[in-house]
């Protein structure tokens, strides 16, 4: 718990130190999934937690400041709250955009990583909204969290970067990339951060920020990768983490 809220103070202070520039500069927001370790939402509740980043996103949604959430495999059961309450676009696939003048493709990653062979079998049928919706309906909210975390902490990573997931995600980058008309790709999932030029463009994934603090940034210099650290972000090649995507103009 201690450190849920140290990443989410961290967090906040980041994006706060970005937010008048990105209000100038017609900036925005990806954020590239699993930003909780999972979520849940009914009809009338919602997770509790993290109501300070949902704060400051609101406020940015209010001042114009665009905020795409593309759920990842730990964060889809998702209903409307984002939406209706944050004014945050909800992205449950793969999203081509237009970001600085480059065009964009992103998505969390899951589903692309071909030895994840037993999520991938059952991917469609978690994000399943009439399962979903089942689920919600058998279990208490207490309960149904519960399983739901038991589940991801037996079959899912500590937060290490695999091999294999890496390499997955670069392949599937190098051929979204093949398309005529995407410039940059940027994926999540395998919580190693990266920026790596290749054939078509370039590959970003920002890592994951519970760990190692890392995002991505573009400008008009390009796509990079920084890191959060002694309250200001330093640049960096590529490293472990994040999940987390900051795009201005």
């Amino acid at each position: 718990m201690e450190e849920s809220r140290t990443a989410e103070h961290d967090v906040v202070a980041m994006l706060r130190t970005y937010e008048e520039r990105m209000f100038e500069e017609d900036g925005g927001l990806y954020l590239v999934g699993d930003i909780f370790d999972q979520y849940m939402e009914y009809k009338h509740l919602v997770p509790k937690g993290f109501a300070r980043l949902q704060g400051l996103l609101a406020e940015w949604t209010d001042r114009g400041i665009p905020v795409t959430y593309l759920v990842g495999n730990r964060d889809p059961w998702h209903i409307d709250y984002f939406e209706n309450e944050l004014g945050v676009r909800l992205v449950h696939q793969a999203l081509d955009d237009v970001a600085d003048g480059l065009l964009l493709h992103a998505w969390h990653g899951d589903g692309s990583v071909p030895h994840e062979w037993f999520y991938n079998r059952i991917r469609s049928l978690l994000r399943n909204r009439v399962v979903a919706r089942f689920y919600r309906m058998i279990m208490p909210g207490d309960s149904a969290f519960a399983l739901a975390r038991w589940v991801a902490r037996r079959f899912s990573s500590d937060g290490a970067a695999h091999e294999a997931t890496v390499e997955a995600l670069r392949t599937y980058a190098e051929s979204a990339l093949a398309r005529p008309n995407i410039d940059l790709v940027v994926l999540g999932h395998c919580h190693r951060a990266s920026c790596i030029s290749l054939a078509g463009g370039t590959y970003l994934n920002p890592g994951y920020w519970f760990n190692d603090r890392t995002f991505g940034y573009l400008d008009s210099s390009g796509p990079a990768i920084f890191r959060w650290t002694g309250g200001r972000a330093e640049p960096v090649t590529a490293i472990d983490s994040a999940n987390l995507l900051a795009l201005t103009n």
